[in-house]
């Protein structure tokens, strides 16, 4: 990396802060458009990604950067990328969704596309209600992290009220 790099530093959900050169972060379409419209201050947050998801897609933003990788090394680590339980699946596919980054989604997608292929509708249906439920459980956790940071002058009615078109919006737009 030249000395006139850029970084820019990430803040995911959880807290934790990723600093990366600004020529990696910007793989994110999301990211890119806060560079460009000059909308990036000390931090950037990622209200819908944790630590956890964040540090594979880095991983996974690094190794597609890097120069000199063959074509079959990327692929091979595209599948080892995705060779992760489907509830480690489903986060990625939303911080690829909420990063605008189309190379990952795709490959997500494919490998979801691929464990469903010759499996019955029951089976299917079944996978997605426990997906459902792993959903309701992040919804919860999301809302006792939000009520720690409440302060005397929201009440709960409206955080919760605030809660449920955000969550609304969220499923309804992506």
């Amino acid at each position: 990396m030249s000395s006139s790099s850029k970084f820019l530093a990430l803040q995911t959900c959880d807290g934790k802060e990723f600093v990366l050169d600004e020529v990696i972060a910007v793989r994110s379409q999301t990211i890119k458009n806060m560079v460009e419209d000059d909308c990036v201050s000390n931090v950037i947050p990622l209200p819908n990604v944790d630590s956890k998801t964040m540090t594979k897609v880095l991983e996974y933003w690094k190794k597609h950067s890097e120069e000199g990788v063959s074509k079959d090394m990327l692929i091979y680590f595209d599948k080892a990328f995705v060779n992760v339980h489907h509830s480690i699946l489903y986060d990625f596919i939303l911080a690829a969704n909420f990063l605008n980054d189309k190379e990952i989604l795709d490959i997500i997608c494919q490998e979801v596309a691929n464990r469903i292929k010759g499996k019955t509708p029951e089976e299917i249906r079944m996978n997605l209600i426990s997906r459902m439920i792993l959903l309701q459980r992040k919804k919860r956790r999301f809302v006792k992290r939000m009520l720690g940071l409440l302060n005397d002058f929201i009440t709960l009615e409206l955080f919760l009220i605030f809660c449920s078109f955000y969550f609304y919006f969220r499923i309804r737009t992506g």
